[in-house]
């Protein structure tokens, strides 16, 4: 596991200033959608569940945006409609089998599974993770 990743505290202000704007399906909008939970999982580590936060990352170039202590990985995807392809860095860790849960946070409007990955919308996550259920 790698141990941080750098963020800007408001991808709004380095967007504003490139003149770029946020408009769903845009690399902005990915960008902020992330970016927000990366805010979301910091404060939850620092208040709430003690935890390192890290990320992980495959010599092949598999990247998993958000490991929260040593149970669960958390890939955030600003899209409607997770396909397979979204979640081959999920499924290249899962395979591993080092933690508990794989999580994929979307914009999708219900939870699935894909084998060992759980697709679910961001709603839900925020409530699960303010209730504790990822510590």
């Amino acid at each position: 596991m790698a141990s941080s990743k750098y963020y800007f505290f408001d991808v709004g202000v380095v967007s504003s200033l490139q003149g770029r704007e946020f408009r769903t399906g845009t690399p902005e909008f990915g960008e902020a959608f992330e970016t927000y939970f990366m805010h979301e999982l910091t404060s939850y580590s620092d208040y709430v569940s003690g935890e390192p936060l890290s990320y992980w990352r495959s010599t092949t170039g598999f990247e998993v945006d958000f490991i929260i202590g040593d149970h669960t990985a958390v890939e955030v995807k600003a899209k409607e409609n997770i396909s397979p392809q979204d979640i081959k860095s999920l499924q290249a860790l899962a395979e591993e089998k080092k933690l508990k849960r794989y999580l994929c946070v979307s914009l999708e409007p219900r939870l699935r599974r894909f084998g060992g990955v759980t697709v679910l919308p961001f709603r839900e996550f925020l409530d699960a993770l303010r209730n504790g259920e990822y510590a």
